[in-house]
């Protein structure tokens, strides 16, 4: 996805949103500025390219996720901030984390000793929290707007979609769903705090709608366990195996 292609859909989440584009640019310049090095986008690519990936958020259904995921640990998983905290209280390790600290601090922090590649999110509304980047090793930044120095855009707007966004940057042969739930009812890992629960439930409406986007675009390896998603196959755990192997 190039940045021409994802200008629009920024500019209709800012509308939708009423958020402030120079808030989002002030953020950047912040965690720009935090950032202790330029992390080589080399280790992602390593990691995504040509592989099959699990992208996990902190939807409803993650807790019935678990125990299928603790029997993939060679899988590669890119995940949503919230479920960081899930899975570790698990014992299964995050390889990637996407995150607009929002989560659980302790366990982001948990995962980045334990070699996960954080990437980070720059938005107007956590520039408070931004200094928790200094202290992830291999962490990523990114926006919504113009990339720069330690700063990128891959696209995608809620941690979870940002997710996909980033796999699909980096061309994972197939991606697979887990705990990726879109409607009205919010999952107990998805944020330490929910001050308004229409607001979430509208974004995460945006993430769905981002997510379609992308499928119509090239569905070839998209995947799903949970709710189902148009451009998207759905699949229970049972095929897990196959779909894996073939």
């Amino acid at each position: 996805m190039s940045l021409s292609e994802w200008e629009p859909k920024y500019a209709e989440i800012l509308k939708e949103f009423g958020y402030s584009r120079k808030k989002d640019e002030e953020a950047a310049i912040k965690l720009n500025s935090i950032l202790k090095e330029k992390t080589p986008l080399k280790k992602l690519r390593e990691k995504i390219r040509n592989q099959t990936v699990f992208v996990i958020g902190a939807g409803p259904s993650l807790s019935f996720s678990i125990p299928v995921l603790k029997k993939y640990k060679k899988i590669i998983k890119i995940v949503a901030d919230g479920a960081t905290k899930a899975l570790i209280e698990n014992r299964i390790q995050p390889d990637i984390v996407v995150t607009d600290l929002d989560g659980d601090i302790e366990f982001l922090k948990k995962a980045s000793a334990r070699n996960a590649i954080m990437i980070v999110h720059a938005h107007g509304d956590n520039q408070k929290k931004l200094e928790l980047a200094a202290d992830f090793d291999n962490c990523i930044g990114t926006t919504e707007g113009k990339p720069f120095g330690k700063v990128y855009n891959f696209g995608g707007f809620t941690d979870g979609d940002r997710c996909l966004f980033l796999a699909r940057h980096f061309n994972a042969k197939k991606i697979i769903l887990f705990g990726m739930e879109f409607g009205t009812k919010i999952g107990k890992y998805s944020k330490t705090r929910i001050p308004n629960k229409s607001v979430k439930i509208k974004k995460l409406r945006r993430g769905r709608k981002l997510l379609e986007w992308i499928a119509s675009k090239n569905n070839l390896g998209l995947y799903t366990t949970s709710k189902p998603i148009k451009g998207f196959q759905k699949i229970d755990f049972a095929k897990l195996e196959e779909i894996i192997a073939s």
